[in-house]
């Protein structure tokens, strides 16, 4: 093999490395642009958090009206304690979950698309930094935790009990639930 042939086997190799080059660029380009795919999902949980804040913050106000009416009104048609604590339980439950979600929407915003600058500038909390999705599942999974708990005792409110086993298995999935948390919070730094 001459040195021409030596030459022009390079040349085809390196014009052979351009073409490939410029497609896996392209390729590249169109694959990191994909990634904004991702806005969709953080704009309807951030639209979605902000329906649930907003429902929990109705749920609370009529609380006061039935409160009002209650001890101002006159009406005693129904038990004001009890519903008054189920409604305010329902409402934390929401806006737990409208947490989880805005949560949701920093953390995928932040991994995929862009660092929110104005809250590095403002000295924010650290809860809505996320820098990796195993954080952002960790975060996620403790509210998911405290809704689950909330849920619990919503329920609990709502039974009857005929008998002491079945206040003594209340008092037992108490106890767990309260270990379940000592755990989980001994595990996490705080």
């Amino acid at each position: 093999m001459n040195s021409q042939e030596e030459n022009d086997i390079k040349q085809a190799m390196e014009i052979d490395k351009k073409e490939t080059t410029w497609l896996e660029e392209k390729f590249e380009n169109i694959m990191w642009g994909s990634r904004f795919a991702v806005i969709l999902a953080v704009i309807a949980s951030l639209c979605a958090s902000l329906v649930l804040f907003l429902i929990g913050s109705v749920d609370i106000f009529s609380v006061f009206k039935a409160t009002f009416d209650y001890y101002i009104m006159g009406d005693h048609s129904h038990d004001l304690h009890s519903t008054a604590v189920g409604i305010i339980i329902g409402a934390i439950d929401l806006y737990l979950i409208a947490i989880v979600l805005f949560i949701f929407s920093f953390g995928v915003y932040e991994l995929f698309i862009s660092k929110i600058d104005i809250a590095a500038h403002h000295g924010a909390s650290k809860i809505l930094e996320i820098h990796s999705l195993d954080q952002l599942k960790d975060k996620i999974s403790k509210v998911i935790i405290m809704v689950l708990v909330v849920r619990y005792f919503q329920m609990v409110l709502d039974m009857s009990f005929s008998g002491p086993l079945e206040m003594l298995y209340l008092a037992l999935s108490i106890l767990a639930l309260s270990l379940g948390l000592y755990f989980l919070h001994k595990g996490g730094s705080h």
